[in-house]
């Protein structure tokens, strides 16, 4: 992992609600991740993969209860990961159950 660096201002669009200065690459980096594989684009994930390692990555899609559907769904496939072992997946309350 490269963490000599810092979050660069290109990718500002991104994190458009918080100030990139205060991201720390570790202390962040699963909130990094995880913005950045839900709003980022081919350029963003080039500059993901060359700051974080794989496993780093592969990581935060298991843990990370904030990704969209979508993007779960494509890194579950990139890195053949099964449903069950990813966080986003998990049970979700629908309000029916107050109802039965």
């Amino acid at each position: 992992m490269n963490t000599s660096k810092k979050v660069p201002g290109w990718l500002k669009p991104c994190f458009w609600d918080i100030s990139i200065r205060d991201l720390d690459l570790n202390k962040n980096s699963i909130f990094i991740i995880e913005r950045l594989l839900n709003e980022g684009d081919q350029e963003s994930l080039n500059w993901l993969f060359k700051t974080y390692t794989e496993e780093k990555i592969k990581e935060a899609v298991l843990v990370s209860r904030g990704l969209s559907l979508k993007t779960a769904r494509c890194w579950q496939n990139y890195f053949d990961l099964k449903e069950e072992e990813m966080s986003c997946f998990g049970t979700r309350s629908t309000g029916r159950e107050r109802f039965f």
